[in-house]
């Protein structure tokens, strides 16, 4: 088998590999980590960590500070971006930045349905992912930044969930921080799975209601796939059983900037006309695949509720529980009046385990993690009211992820937290903003604003 990194590689003779290399405008250099896969026992299994390290092409010499990004998720590797788009510019000026795949996701170690069966059966698999929350990222972020800067405090930007992990970070080692950038991503310090839920359910009803009053044609669209849903069995190409809750759930994408827009395209042309009937097209069904299926991030399915997880309480599948309490979600229900059919949001379900044929063979696993008695704190609020961190944190006006009055809550609960609450954007502004959002953040955390 052929090194690549050898300096004899044949395809370039003469001419050793680097880890570092070009795009427009920046230069990239890959990085990898070895680290324990429980901190608690450091001279126990390593898992790898990679990052890759981003900075100006006309700064590539220069000693800048570091910005450690932190992605949403959970289970998503940070964004590869080509050139300097988004936030990614803006930090550009002053900082070279480290794209970290947090632990299970991009090229780090995977934990997946291929992976997860090196460790045992189901329990060992559960056992195995309670180190993949929050804890154990920030312990992982530590043991990196000594090879990183040198052992400097570095500035962190957490977006969503990556914002979750901040907020652990300034429980549990503030010294590693010169400052701490948050968007969209302040969890509340205490509410049970359940809460979030209660909260996110109206969120959502709301997010739909905008969607029909911008596309009223969508709410006979959506009410016409829910019922051929109801009474065919869909069975995508990849294998994903395309259920009438599964159709639901591509309300998800209305949390983003775009997503309302992009729903209504997905929608106006489901179905084609066929010797047996109107039947979902290829191209619909195409698409709803890649939106439906956790093959590329199944740590968003298995640990998504364990995020809320403090206590001894179970989260025991929240979402789907609490769903319950709001009958208005149910299609059939839906469709046997006048009304329109609800999307879902950003919640995780066990039918999910039965239709995703990435997830199916940890369906077990899930339920052990859901029934877990054990979770530890993530967040340390004694030690938050004494911040002495910068902090600047934006918060985007009714959130479909994340509830607004958690966040700011959260805010006045962390000493010196500075806020920016706007509704100019969706959850992804750090995206979809440009360099503004990060731009305002940093002028707040220096209170240059």
């Amino acid at each position: 088998m052929l090194n690549w990194s050898r300096p004899d590689n044949p395809f370039v003779p003469g001419v050793p590999l680097t880890d570092t290399y070009r795009q427009p405008g920046v230069v990239l250099t890959d990085r990898r980590f070895t680290v324990p896969l429980d901190h608690d026992d450091p001279s126990g299994e390593t898992i790898e960590l990679y990052a890759r390290e981003v900075v100006a092409r006309d700064k590539a010499d220069q000693d800048l500070p570091w910005l450690l990004y932190l992605q949403g998720g959970p289970g998503f590797g940070a964004n590869r971006f080509v050139g300097k788009p988004a936030w990614l510019g803006r930090a550009l000026e002053d900082h070279r930045v480290l794209l970290l795949d947090q632990r299970g996701t991009g090229s780090s170690t995977p934990a997946n349905r291929q992976t997860l069966p090196l460790r045992g059966g189901p329990a060992e698999q559960a056992g195995h992912l309670t180190r993949f929350r929050s804890d154990s990222i920030v312990r992982d972020c530590e043991a990196i930044r000594p090879q990183v800067t040198g052992g400097a405090p570095w500035t962190v930007l957490g977006q969503s969930f990556g914002g979750f992990c901040t907020v652990t970070y300034l429980s549990t080692a503030p010294e590693g921080l010169d400052t701490a950038l948050i968007t969209g991503g302040l969890p509340s310090l205490d509410a049970h799975a359940d809460d979030v839920y209660r909260a996110a359910y109206p969120r959502v009803e709301r997010k739909v209601a905008a969607h029909y009053a911008r596309y009223p044609q969508d709410v006979e669209r959506a009410r016409r796939i829910a019922d051929h849903l109801l009474t065919h069995d869909v069975v995508l190409p990849n294998g994903y059983r395309f259920t009438v809750e599964a159709f639901q759930s591509l309300g998800r994408m209305l949390g983003s900037g775009e997503g309302s827009h992009r729903l209504h395209f997905l929608l106006e042309d489901a179905f084609v006309p066929t010797p047996a009937g109107p039947a979902l097209s290829d191209a619909f069904q195409e698409e709803a695949q890649g939106l439906l299926s956790f093959a590329g991030h199944p740590l968003y399915a298995l640990v998504h509720e364990a995020i809320y997880a403090q206590d001894a309480r179970p989260t025991a599948w929240s979402a789907e529980r609490v769903r319950a309490e709001f009958p208005q979600f149910d299609a059939a229900k839906a469709l046997s009046g006048d009304e329109p059919v609800l999307f879902t949001g950003e919640t995780i379900h066990p039918w999910m385990f039965d239709c995703d044929p990435a997830l199916r063979p940890l369906r077990e696993t899930a339920e052990l993690l859901a029934a877990r008695t054990d979770w530890t704190p993530l967040y340390d609020p004694a030690r938050l009211a004494a911040n002495e961190v910068p902090v600047a944190a934006a918060v985007y006006h009714d959130d479909m992820y994340v509830d607004t009055a958690h966040s700011l809550a959260t805010a006045r609960a962390i000493r010196g937290l500075r806020t920016w609450v706007t509704d100019e954007f969706e959850h992804d502004g750090v995206r979809t903003g440009g360099p503004r959002v990060l731009d305002r953040l940093l002028a707040l955390a220096r209170d240059e604003a």
